[in-house]
């Protein structure tokens, strides 16, 4: 059975907390495990979270400051202690390549894996596979960063009834799925288009192009939403989200699912988080991240 789901392994900004461990989000997708932004302690919080290194496909880093790339040195030592049987692409902002090799290289170990270092220079697409295409589009912070938009192709949906009509059963549903076509009845006739799921990841930015072409039509949005409305200031000058800015571009790209996340240490009530969602507009399913949360990607 497939599974496509997020893993949260951390939700605190710039500093952990009691309760919140630095950055890092594991996204199952069927056989597939993509890393986002592996903060200090990221290795322990898979443990935790029942996630092995051998989930791991791909490391995806939004920039490079310790909140969300200090866990790389661990996991990526760990996915060679393991000796994990399939390569590991690591995609982060090409201008970070010098933090990308001591992260890498911090100690001794002994490489068992192949590790390729795919970096971001510019918009566009990452990697295209059967299964999704990723892509990444530049922030709006003090330090390079990027985003990451996964997107599954377009499938087709049989409808039933057109197959009723048409007297199609039986084996040959299969036939005409497979080969597109049975006794001069096309597939597109006994069918509708259903749309790829799609996945964005927007981690420490100010409100951009970048930030609304990641959050278009996606059905789960993780977005910072570091401070509360009441400091936009702060966030505008420290180059990060409100919560009621992440919820309105959620609204406005018409996000079925918003997971709110990377929350300052300053707050002690996430309530007030979702409030200040809802207040925004927001309708659809929202989650305010807990480390070792786990939510499902919306189905189509």
């Amino acid at each position: 059975m497939s599974v496509r789901e997020l893993v949260v392994l951390g939700t605190a900004s710039q500093v952990p907390t009691r309760h919140r461990n630095h950055n890092g989000y594991l996204l199952r997708w069927d056989g597939q495990g993509i890393l986002f932004d592996p903060g200090e302690g990221t290795q322990r919080q898979m443990l935790r979270a029942g996630v092995a290194a051998h989930d791991l496909h791909r490391i995806c880093v939004t920039h490079f400051h310790g909140d969300h790339s200090l866990g790389l040195a661990g996991v990526i030592q760990r996915i060679n202690l393991d000796q994990v049987p399939h390569p590991v692409t690591a995609h982060y902002p090409e201008s970070g390549q010098r933090f990308f090799e001591r992260l890498r290289y911090a100690t001794a170990y002994r490489e068992t894996v192949k590790l390729a270092e795919a970096p971001v220079a510019a918009d566009g697409p990452l990697a295209v596979t059967e299964a999704y295409t990723l892509d990444a589009r530049r922030l709006s912070h003090p330090v390079e960063s990027y985003g990451y938009r996964l997107v599954e192709p377009d499938g087709r949906r049989i409808l039933p009834e057109r197959l009723a009509a048409f007297g199609i059963k039986g084996p040959d549903v299969g036939r005409i799925q497979r080969e597109g076509a049975l006794g001069g009845v096309t597939l597109e006739q006994v069918s509708e288009v259903r749309r790829g799921q799609r996945f964005a990841f927007v981690m420490d930015t100010r409100l951009c192009d970048g930030v609304y072409a990641l959050a278009e039509g996606a059905d789960m949005l993780v977005i910072e939403s570091t401070f509360l409305d009441e400091d936009v200031q702060l966030a505008v000058d420290h180059g990060h989200l409100t919560a009621g800015q992440a919820a309105a571009v959620a609204r406005d790209a018409g996000v079925r699912h918003l997971v709110l996340t990377h929350f300052s240490q300053r707050y002690t009530d996430p309530e007030e988080f979702e409030r200040q969602a809802r207040a925004a507009g927001f309708e659809g399913e929202l989650s305010i991240a807990q480390d070792l949360m786990r939510v499902p990607v919306p189905k189509r």
